[in-house]
């Protein structure tokens, strides 16, 4: 497959290289699914890293909603959630929804994948998604056959460009009937976006839903219990920022669902394991290209901040 050095993806012709500049040999793409897709799959992205620099080298993505991947021609990979680490990747692998930072050490290669959300768990996989949290699995484990299928489709494209049709007829193809709580399952997506826990509750409350019911609901299709979905979009909200800011660490913009400065850093430890300050001085440049990649094409930075 022939990666050009630098795009943007299909639906964003115009936009400057320079905001997704790469060093030499790295590459990065995303691209919009079709839009009778749009609320199952959050994305489709491409990484590719080639020549001396690739091998070895790490990387950090933040927490989200689950991936499938697949990698084409890539040495080895370790990926580590937290304490859960999966040393070699499968070829064709599912990244479960995650509360932990993801870090990663590659060693050349393409990895292509798709998000996806809370209801394209319901539309392509069965069991619950908190059998995966926090973990990857080979993608067969939890949906036999399709990596079989979704492997000879990625092999058959010639380029980056072909990515997007193809991963659109497979998903369009794959995809499974309407699950009976969706419209309950969108709210609560929303309503987790938008960290409004009491409005959570109260939307529960007029559904005639239990809170223990709200819950198994949560871990069934988004991996976690409310509470913790809601930390997750609280601190990727005020994270963000400081990740694309130039200059010192500023707390004072910091989500104001935060009550204090060490508040949110109780969070980054539990979520990334050490500082933001720490964090940042880590190999995170492909972390920022991918942020503003991502947000230039999908209109949020974070996946786990992907509005339906």
């Amino acid at each position: 497959m022939a990666i050009e050095h630098v795009t943007g993806g299909t639906e964003t012709p115009g936009i400057a290289r320079t905001l997704f500049a790469m060093p030499p040999g790295m590459a990065i793409r995303y691209d919009r699914p079709d839009a009778a897709l749009g609320d199952y799959v959050t994305g489709y992205h491409l990484y590719a890293a080639s020549g001396p620099a690739a091998m070895g080298m790490e990387n950090w993505f933040l927490p989200g909603t689950a991936n499938v991947r697949v990698t084409l021609g890539a040495g080895p990979i370790a990926v580590s959630i937290g304490r859960f680490r999966c040393d070699p990747l499968p070829q064709a692998s599912l990244f479960g929804p995650s509360s932990h930072a993801i870090h990663t050490v590659t060693h050349g290669g393409v990895m292509i994948g798709f998000g996806i959300s809370a209801l394209g768990w319901s539309r392509f996989l069965a069991g619950g998604a908190d059998r995966y949290a926090d973990r990857i699995v080979p993608l067969d484990s939890a949906a036999p056959g399709l990596a079989q299928r979704l492997v000879a489709v990625l092999s058959a494209v010639r380029d980056e460009h072909g990515v997007k049709p193809a991963l659109d007829a497979f998903l369009l193809r794959e995809m499974g009937p309407r699950h009976a709580d969706e419209d309950r399952i969108r709210a609560v997506a929303r309503l987790v976006t938008d960290d409004t826990p009491d409005t959570i509750a109260a939307a529960a409350q007029a559904w005639g839903m239990s809170p223990e019911r709200l819950r198994r609901l949560c871990r069934r299709h988004f991996g976690f219990v409310p509470k913790t979905l809601l930390i997750r979009s609280r601190f990727l909200r005020s994270l963000v920022p400081l990740i694309e800011a130039e200059g010192g660490i500023d707390y004072s913009n910091i989500d104001p669902g935060y009550v204090s400065a060490s508040h949110f850093l109780r969070d980054a430890h539990a979520v990334l394991g050490t500082t933001p300050r720490r964090f940042l001085h880590a190999q995170t440049e492909f972390l920022v290209a991918s942020l503003r990649a991502r947000a230039a094409v999908l209109g949020s930075a974070t996946q786990a901040l992907h509005r339906l």
